[in-house]
Order: structure tokens, then sequence, then C-alpha cells
């Protein structure tokens, strides 16, 4: 098992930047990839990005590749997503999840965390 907590969600106006950030506690984190996924109002859950367990692989959504960040400190149990240049379709909940392989699929996932709020303003 692993329970995963993110934070640094909040209200920011378009162009602007924020850090989410995703605890890990319990099983080993090492041992997950780790991905991002979000959902906005009305919208399905999508992915965002993912990383490897060691951190030596990302993918990104087309979506957002060269404005968001997906990284890892495995010594610190916790991953980030850093986001610049944020438009208003980016509001969203934004998840974490870990699962034993990198993917794109929500499948892919076995464990998520409760979501931060993203609110992108015009």
């Amino acid at each position: 098992q692993v329970q995963l907590v993110e934070s640094g969600g909040g209200l920011v106006q378009a162009g602007g930047s924020l850090r989410l950030s995703c605890a890990a506690s319990g099983r080993t984190f090492g041992t997950f990839a780790v991905a991002w996924f979000r959902q906005g109002p009305g919208k399905e859950r999508e992915f965002v990005a993912t990383i490897s367990q060691s951190g030596s692989s990302t993918y990104y959504a087309d979506s957002v590749k060269g404005r968001f960040t997906i990284s890892r400190d495995n010594a610190k149990n916790t991953a980030y997503l850093q986001m610049h240049s944020l438009t208003p379709e980016d509001t969203a909940i934004y998840y974490c999840a870990a699962g034993s392989i990198v993917g794109r699929s929500t499948t892919t996932y076995q464990y998520w965390g409760q979501g931060t709020q993203v609110t992108v303003s015009s």
C-alpha cells in the first residue's frame, strides 16, 4: 500500500505558475511510477504527465508539453508537477497516482490521492 497526498493547488492568474507536490507514505516510493492526471468541470479525467521509478523517463500530454515539468525526489518520497504559462483551460482537480509501470491510462495506476484544485483566472 502507498498513500498519496497532493498539495500546492490554488488560484492563479493566467500566465502564472504553480508547483504541485505529491507526498507518499507506506511502501517504498521509489518502486512506483508516478503520474499526474486532471479532471476539469464536466470533463473526464485526463493524463497530464508521468515519470518512471528512477526519474529517467518522463512523458507528457501534448496539451502541457513545454509548460509543465514532472519530477520526483525519492529520498523525500515526493513527486512534483511544476506548471508554467497556465491558462483557464488548465483549471481542474489535479490527482497524483502511483503504479508499477508508466502509462497514460487511469487503469495503469493502483493508488490515487484525493486531488488538489487548480483554478486559473483569465
